[in-house]
């Protein structure tokens, strides 16, 4: 498995083990230079968008994968956290549906089963 993909893979498993809402990726290898893949998941309240970050955060270094870059950790509305090869967007529900990062990169092959990657 390469090492994009095992990283995916392990954001994925880490956002759903929080119960994070309609969790998916995006492989936008083909499409963007950016990174290889978005994983993208919702909570359903401030604590629980924390709890996921915490718990991506938590999995990708205990498995020796540490973030270049975390944004909006302070708002709870978006929290974006950059390992290069891999972007995790975690949004409140109002969030996600008004940015819709589905839409925008749906050039991407969507990803609705962490066994798909």
């Amino acid at each position: 498995m390469d090492q994009a993909k095992e990283m995916a893979k392990i954001a994925f498993e880490a956002l759903e083990d929080k119960k994070g809402e309609d969790v998916c990726a995006i492989d936008i290898s083909s499409v963007s230079v950016l990174a290889d893949y978005f994983v993208i998941a919702n909570g359903n309240s401030d604590s629980q968008v924390r709890a996921l970050v915490e718990n991506v955060e938590e999995k990708m270094h205990k498995a020796g994968y540490a973030a270049k870059e975390t944004e909006g950790h302070r708002s709870g509305a978006w929290v974006l956290i950059d390992f290069g090869d891999v972007i995790v967007h975690i949004f409140d529900r109002e969030n996600r549906q008004f940015y819709n990062l589905e839409r925008i990169w749906s050039d991407g092959k969507r990803i609705d089963d962490v066994n798909e990657l």
